[in-house]
């Protein structure tokens, strides 16, 4: 590929979708979109609107970066659906990314050297949680996934892992946010693309109606039975 790469991000792994769009490595526009509650999905609208701030269009999109969950099930559904219909439509790779990195690396202003617990709620009191290393330089490092924690066990994982709490509701408040890809960008490529016919986001928990329809039949629901 000749000129400057054009990277388009996304993320919807809550009830707020993100959208950013890098040339090379520097974020050049971005956005955010309701997930819940609108009559109509806005994020293809919001994937449309921010690429035509850049100056470009769905066609112009060399790469693509999904935020891959934990998280809402719907709203992942949604951004992977985009993501692999602009990869696929413009033959081009796609990369999968932690939506727990991206509330760390998506802060605004940045955060300082040391090392903080990523949180996402997760339902029936519990939180996806991640821990994460930001070195003097900006470097941020995943060091360990915590899977799901109970609320009841925040403060004390923190003590013990000398974290601080970041996500929403937490001491430090930030949300998930495409921009963060830039942070992340090289660690994210040499990670390789992922397979546009296999790939989904990590959900954490299944949907209810998933949880619901295998326990009516007792046994795990399959694609050939959507």
């Amino acid at each position: 590929m000749s000129g400057p790469l054009l990277t388009l991000a996304l993320d919807a792994s809550t009830y707020i979708g993100t959208v950013g769009v890098l040339r090379d490595g520097a974020v050049i526009s971005e956005s955010a979109a309701a997930m819940r509650g609108a009559d109509e999905e806005r994020l293809m609208p919001a994937v449309i609107a921010t690429l035509a701030e850049a100056g470009c269009t769905a066609a112009d999109v060399q790469r693509v970066i999904c935020g891959a969950g934990p998280g809402s099930f719907t709203s992942l559904r949604i951004a992977g659906a985009i993501a692999k219909g602009i990869a696929f439509g413009n033959d081009v790779p796609l990369f999968g990314v932690s939506s727990l990195a991206l509330i760390v690396a998506g802060y605004r202003p940045s955060l300082k050297a040391g090392r903080y617990l990523a949180l996402l709620d997760a339902m029936r009191a519990e939180r996806y949680a991640s821990l994460f290393d930001v070195s003097t330089d900006g470097v941020i490092r995943e060091l360990e996934s915590l899977g799901r924690i109970a609320d009841a066990d925040i403060a004390a994982t923190c003590e013990r892992l000398g974290a601080q709490p970041i996500g929403p509701r937490e001491a430090i408040e930030a949300a998930p946010h495409a921009r963060g890809v830039a942070s992340l960008l090289e660690s994210v490529i040499a990670a390789g693309p992922v397979s546009l016919d296999h790939w989904e986001p990590a959900y954490g928990r299944l949907a209810e109606a998933q949880v619901k329809w295998e326990a009516a039949h007792g046994r795990a629901l399959s694609v050939d039975d959507a």
